[in-house]
């Protein structure tokens, strides 16, 4: 059996070097072939100086340099189409995802089980990091339907036939999660340890996580649109029991003064609601509008490495 790891980079000149000697040391004793994509997705630092030279030094690694700024989720959808491996297997580029405990994850894929991900007992990131976790976790279990026991991380091992589900998406916006769920639900978690990260911060920013959740949201669930038009019924049900409420309040209390504060309420609230259903549609709209003009998922500027599929 082949292993191909696939690894997203961006600002890991300094710990890339550290992840690549453990997948190198530990895969010898699990005893399967494998090879390493390296993709680069236009970091600004020095990564694909790094990345070239470890594929100068080793034939069984692949470096790919993006031509801008795709994404953590574009970047493994590069690499797993340059991938060989019966099994891939994607970490991350800062050495906080042990490489040497993928022989856990490859074993549940031998007892049967498509996709494994790691779980963590306690996570190493920082409290944003862990909260923007959460709510990533939220939103793929109700938009996704995502078990709710299911852990997901940016950790896991996926069989071929899987992969090559995923690849057959190549509209603009992707996301990994949801192209497994939609692929299979044969999908469990191994505990691992999660490391402290010893260089740099995290390259995501409170932009990129609320893009990855718009990303969830509105290319593999039409959830957001059915709430949006159950937002709507319950705001016309509302404003329609307040007006029938009104009529019979003013035919009991003659006296009564009807309110322009209370009807500009109403009027601020139907508004708003009716302007976040617009964008919601106009989201989804604009979106088919880029898949329509053929928007590329990534571009890759160049390749180094003597790996080729």
């Amino acid at each position: 059996m082949k292993i191909s790891f696939v690894i997203p980079c961006y600002r890991s000149e300094k710990t890339l070097g550290g992840v690549i000697e453990e997948i190198q040391s530990t895969m010898p004793e699990i005893g399967h072939d494998y090879e390493i994509i390296l993709v680069n997705d236009c970091s600004p630092d020095n990564t694909f100086e790094v990345i070239r030279e470890l594929a100068s030094k080793n034939k069984n690694i692949l470096g790919i340099n993006l031509a801008k700024n795709f994404g953590q989720h574009s970047a493994l959808m590069a690499g797993m189409r340059h991938s060989t491996g019966d099994v891939v297997v994607c970490l991350d580029d800062d050495g906080q995802t042990p490489a040497n405990e993928v022989g856990k994850l490859l074993g549940k894929l031998e007892e049967g089980y498509d996709v494994c991900y790691a779980s963590y007992g306690k996570k190493q990131h920082s409290g944003f990091r862990n909260f923007g976790s959460k709510v990533n976790e939220l939103m793929t279990r109700i938009m996704l339907g995502k078990p709710k026991k299911l852990k997901v991380s940016s950790y896991f091992a996926v069989k071929r036939f899987i992969v090559d589900d995923m690849l057959r998406y190549e509209q603009s916006y992707a996301y990994v999660i949801g192209l497994v769920l939609r692929a299979t639900k044969n999908v469990c978690n191994v505990e691992v340890n999660h490391r402290a990260r010893t260089e740099g911060t995290s390259g995501y920013t409170l932009a990129k996580l609320i893009s990855l959740w718009l990303n969830g949201f509105t290319a593999f669930s039409i959830k957001p649109l059915r709430i949006a038009s159950a937002i709507g019924c319950f705001c016309a049900a509302s404003g329609f029991i307040y007006g029938i409420y009104t009529i019979i309040k003013k035919l009991v209390l003659v006296d009564v003064q009807a309110g322009f504060s209370a009807i500009m309420s109403v009027l601020v609230f139907i508004g708003g609601m009716i302007m976040i259903m617009l964008g919601l549609i106009g989201e989804y709209i604009g979106r088919i509008y880029i898949c329509m003009n053929s928007s590329p998922q990534y571009v890759i500027k160049e390749k180094v490495g003597n790996i080729e599929k």
